[in-house]
């Protein structure tokens, strides 16, 4: 187990060192100037290459690159300065030659062009929002798409199954984006005044006299449009697994003992049937928080995915590199942990060193 724990760990820490290369290799070869954005368009040509010299811009790009991977390891080198342990905020482990240092610290995502605002705090302030959303999209994919997937496989050749069918079409078919466009204009425009849902909001709301106030009815149509695409495969998984099980011959002798209907459903189909469904759920959250970056865009849903649109637009690549690597670094860890839940979950499925 421990093997296959590390074996895992390893091909996570190749696939973000894969990502961190090739995020920043494409924002360097984009075009806008850095220093010009900081210092501004009226900027001297000293201001400007004391900018350049500051960041390692000067440097050749591979630099940059260890520059940066320096930057947001956890274990790196630095100036045994002040100004140095100001700005990393490193714990000094011992020396390493002359004036330089070993140390341990939080991954320096470095500071927003625009804002001049560290890149961790610009992705703390917005993540919560991004993972609210996330969380409401998981809830109502998971307990509607199951409740469909049984409605749908135990009244097999009627009306109920084709409509919930249809759904579960449209819903992997239509992209995120384009739902959620659709969503916004018949919910939240058109059909305004009925459902009494915004068409744009955040989780919060500023007041002039209660200062911010608690929006929960704005994460409604956003997480709906997130997590439409989730709820028909779900919906459709769990269909499949439920009338598979219903053949098996533990079923029919569970029926042939008198048990009800009912009782056959809730405590022999759908409780064996959820082993496949419940690791396909989980595997799906880290989606969610890649998919909310359009459907943030989309309804002004002030979340990481909003941010990096906005960073995108402006050019501010530490906030942009920042917060995919982030999102990456999401990704690896929830497939591991599901990789290892599923392990525990099905008996069939085996532990490859």
């Amino acid at each position: 187990m421990l093997s296959f724990i590390l074996k895992k760990l390893l091909y996570g820490l190749l696939v973000v060192a894969g990502v961190t290369m090739v995020v920043f290799y494409l924002f360097m070869i984009l075009p806008g100037n850095p220093a010009t954005l900081l210092a501004g368009q009226k900027s001297n040509a000293a201001t400007l290459e004391a900018i350049n010299k500051e960041l390692g811009l000067d440097k050749p790009k591979s630099t940059q690159f260890l520059l940066y991977i320096n930057d947001i390891s956890p274990i790196s080198i630095h100036e045994s300065t002040m100004e140095s342990q100001e700005k990393y905020e490193y714990i000094k482990l011992f020396s390493v030659g002359s004036g330089n240092v070993l140390a341990i610290k939080k991954p320096y995502l470095r500071r927003s062009y625009q804002s001049q605002k560290l890149v961790t705090e610009i992705i703390g302030e917005a993540f919560p929002k991004t993972f609210i959303l996330s969380v409401f999209a998981f809830i109502i994919a998971a307990f509607l798409g199951i409740l469909f997937g049984v409605v749908s496989a135990i009244n097999r050749h009627t009306i109920y199954e084709n409509l919930i069918l249809l759904i579960a079409i449209l819903g992997i078919s239509v992209p995120s984006f384009f739902a959620a466009v659709l969503i916004a204009w018949l919910f939240g425009y058109q059909w305004g005044e009925f459902t009494g849902l915004p068409m744009f909001g955040s989780l919060y709301d500023i007041d002039p006299i209660h200062g911010k106030v608690l929006q929960l009815k704005n994460v409604i149509l956003p997480a709906i449009a997130l997590g439409i695409r989730p709820l028909a495969v779900i919906t459709q998984l769990t269909r499949s697994s439920m009338l598979e099980v219903n053949s098996m011959d533990f079923v029919r002798t569970a029926t042939a003992k008198g048990l009800t209907k009912k009782a056959v459903i809730l405590k022999h189909v759908l409780r064996n049937s959820l082993n496949p469904v419940l690791t396909a759920v989980s595997g799906w959250f880290a989606s969610l928080l890649a998919g909310a970056f359009f459907v943030e865009y989309i309804f002004n849903w002030r979340g990481l995915g909003k941010v990096t649109v906005d960073a995108l637009t402006s050019a501010d690549f530490p906030v942009v590199m920042g917060t995919v690597l982030f999102i990456s670094l999401i990704f690896v860890v929830v497939n591991i942990m599901v990789d290892i839940l599923y392990a525990f979950l099905d008996p069939r499925v085996k532990l490859v060193n």
